[in-house]
């Protein structure tokens, strides 16, 4: 099925919704109101920024635990994603998402040539349970402390929320795929270091 010409794209969409608030800071809750059924994509989108921008050690982490909530959400067959008061009520700015938009276009960009709506029956209940563990197995690589995988897992987050806005199931695929790969490669890794760790002690 192709792209209508009246369907809009992920960064046009999250554009306007930023555009459309006053004032130089936009409630996280704010945000996504509009987005609907977007909003797990869009929020997805979100928890990417970190993972390419100079952050303090641990932010991953916690980026990480976010994911993990995100994803068990989806698990719980959730229509559109719930956020306690506290985090609907933070504050983001407004220029600074703007200017990351700006940053990651070339990669956002291919993406949106890349994406269409396809295989849309994987992008929707009941299958969604299934992007939710995916979600809830890349929330927990994000979350360990494996060196030089921040642009890795973020271009995997990028990857996986347009593939929910978009609605491209084979997408989606790809990106369940490269998940479950770098969770046996992390498995096998682990398991190795232990190994190493026993004959050393």
């Amino acid at each position: 099925m192709g792209r209508k010409p009246h369907d809009r794209r992920t960064t046009e969409i999250l554009t306007d919704a930023l555009t459309a608030q006053d004032g130089e800071r936009i409630a996280l809750g704010t945000l996504m109101a509009p987005l609907q059924r977007r909003a797990f994509g869009f929020l997805l989108l979100l928890l990417a920024i970190p993972n390419f921008i100079p952050v303090p050690l641990g932010v991953g982490g916690v980026m990480g635990v976010l994911v993990v909530a995100l994803g068990l959400q989806m698990l719980a067959g959730l229509e559109r994603p719930w956020l306690p008061g506290w985090l609907a009520r933070r504050m983001l700015p407004r220029a600074a998402l703007l200017r990351f938009l700006a940053r990651i276009a070339p990669f956002t960009r291919w993406l949106e040539r890349l994406c269409q709506p396809r295989l849309e029956r994987l992008t929707v209940r009941p299958l969604t349970i299934a992007s939710g563990l995916v979600m809830v197995l890349l929330g927990l690589l994000l979350a360990l402390p494996i060196p030089f995988t921040n642009y890795l897992f973020g271009g995997l987050l990028l990857a996986f929320a347009f593939a929910l806005i978009e609605r491209d199931g084979a997408l989606l695929l790809g990106v369940w795929a490269i998940t479950l790969t770098c969770v046996a490669l992390s498995a096998t890794f682990s398991h190795a270091l232990a190994g190493q760790w026993r004959e050393l002690f």
